[in-house]
């Protein structure tokens, strides 16, 4: 009897520690104990890895055993740490060389029976496990394709606790994959079902959002029910440019550590687009929990967050997108720790103008002005703020919707989109930039400089529009994607009215 270390891992928000299973088999009474800052789901690991030993044949001595994981000040949870626990004690019982497992990671829950069954966050520990120096990762096999996303790491799925340890003892052969199936998986793409030739009328619209997926900016969609708003926010995947593939790692991790991928697809090679019902609440928006997890913030990273009926939504759960929407990032503080979930997103939000949805159509309009200010009023204007575009959908008239002729399609679209965001690739190489709605004040002097006229414009807007500091420099943002849609180098005084447009919208509503 000996003692004997494997490397497993724990997750921690988005953070991967790695973890040091420690066993040791030795003379005393009869007891499992297991120690480390261990959760429930951890502690009962106890029962489920003996009942797992003994049905793989193997007999469980009358020993001591002590099992650690270290190091005792990170908080460990989840069930992934039954196969490490196995192993470890197995191999201080003699069962297979301990020497067979080093520079490598296991990790899996165990079934009674002995069967090994699959555990989410499997890609970002594997990428872990590669930094930290190990060559093989030992995992369920229904992981093993999340797996062997890595590059250049040996991966090893198995289905059972006895056929690992015929492995070890070099008496069976498992299957190793090596990691790099990124070559084979990011040209697949999802055949779109949805596509804005789809909508008649509108282009006033389709052209907004055509802005604001080119720049990368918030919109607000604002119209009485059944003008399409919706429909037209479920189209925008299908002119979003694709992810490159650091990006699809990206968006497949925060999906991974949910345990939200395709298991025959791992590598999420689409935007992700997350639409929230207005009953969410503020810990599943932005994430949390006592060991916090990413909320449906992160999940739309990369992506388009789209919040339908916005004035619906509790103010307070609005408001906890403000920070966000700034800094492209949210901070989560817990007494384990701080922890950093990314929020690079779009945000889409669509509402009626009034509890009826009718304003300004007073033939129709059942609201009194009371009733319409204390709706609009939910949406506040430090939120409104941060919206770069603000846009009206009209109500369609009957010859819009019987109209025969041709509409865009979302291939068009994409197309003037990915040549705008490849302009905006190219201005700012170099940088940590990719859109123009990013942009930080000493960017906007260098990349968003107004001539005399334009200069004049601006000013002007200025104080007919009482705008602020923040909807100034969002103009100029929005004025540089219509610049780059049409081809132009410098802002001119088109590209400064359309955009200046896009933020009267609000003040029409929100006196």
């Amino acid at each position: 009897m000996s003692f004997s270390t494997i490397l497993s891992a724990a997750i921690q928000g988005l953070h991967v520690d790695m973890i040091h299973v420690e066993a040791d088999v030795s003379n005393g009474l009869p007891v499992f104990h297991m120690v480390g800052y261990l959760s429930s789901e951890v502690r009962e690991a106890s029962e489920r890895v003996r009942t797992a030993i003994h049905n793989s044949g193997f007999q469980i001595p009358a020993k001591k055993m002590v099992v650690n994981l270290a190091p005792a000040t990170v908080r460990k949870k989840g069930a992934s740490f039954d196969l490490p626990i196995a192993l470890a004690i197995l191999s201080s019982m003699g069962i297979f060389p301990g020497e067979e497992l080093r520079e490598t990671l296991v990790i899996g829950e165990l079934s009674l029976d002995g069967s090994i069954k699959e555990v989410p966050g499997i890609l970002p520990i594997v990428m872990q496990a590669k930094e930290e120096g190990c060559r093989r990762c030992i995992i369920p096999r229904q992981n093993v394709r999340e797996g062997a996303l890595v590059r250049g790491m040996e991966i090893i799925g198995a289905e059972h606790l006895k056929e690992i340890c015929r492995y070890l003892n070099q008496e069976e052969e498992l299957e190793a994959v090596t990691g790099g199936m990124q070559e084979g998986l990011q040209d697949i793409q999802e055949k779109e079902a949805l596509d804005y030739s789809d909508i008649k009328g509108q282009e006033a619209v389709k052209r907004a959002m055509e802005v604001a997926v080119a720049g990368g900016h918030n919109l607000l969609l604002i119209g009485p029910p059944g003008s399409g708003k919706t429909m037209m926010a479920r189209r925008v995947p299908t002119i979003l440019p694709p992810p490159a593939l650091e990006e699809s790692i990206e968006i497949t991790k925060i999906y991974s550590i949910l345990g939200m991928v395709d298991k025959e697809r791992p590598l999420i090679t689409g935007r992700p687009f997350r639409s929230v019902h207005h009953t969410v609440t503020k810990t599943a928006l932005a994430g949390g929990g006592m060991i916090p997890v990413p909320g449906e913030i992160s999940l739309a990273h990369g992506g388009v967050l789209f919040l339908d009926e916005l004035a619906e939504f509790q103010k307070p759960v609005l408001e906890v997108l403000r920070q966000p929407l700034e800094e492209r990032q949210i901070r989560i503080t817990r007494a384990l720790g701080n922890f950093v979930f990314p929020a690079d997103f779009i945000l889409i939000c669509a509402m009626n103008p009034c509890p009826c949805g009718n304003y300004p159509d007073y033939n129709r309009c059942t609201c009194t002005p009371v009733k319409i200010q204390q709706y609009l009023s939910r949406v506040s204007q430090p939120f409104l703020d941060r919206i770069d575009i603000c846009v009206e959908a009209p109500r369609l008239e009957y010859e819009a919707l019987t109209d025969g002729g041709g509409q865009e399609s979302s291939a068009k679209i994409r197309g003037r989109v990915c040549a705008a965001r490849k302009v905006q690739q190219k201005r700012y190489e170099g940088r940590r930039i990719l859109t123009n709605s990013v942009l930080g004040v000493n960017e906007l002097k260098e990349f968003c400089h107004l001539g005399k006229d334009e200069e004049a414009l601006m000013r002007q807007a200025f104080g007919a529009l009482g705008l602020t500091a923040r909807t100034y420099h969002k103009i100029l943002k929005v004025a540089r994607t219509i610049a780059d849609l049409d081809g132009s180098e410098r802002i001119r005084q088109q590209h400064l009215k359309e955009a200046i447009g896009y933020r009267t919208m609000d003040k029409k509503y929100w006196r």
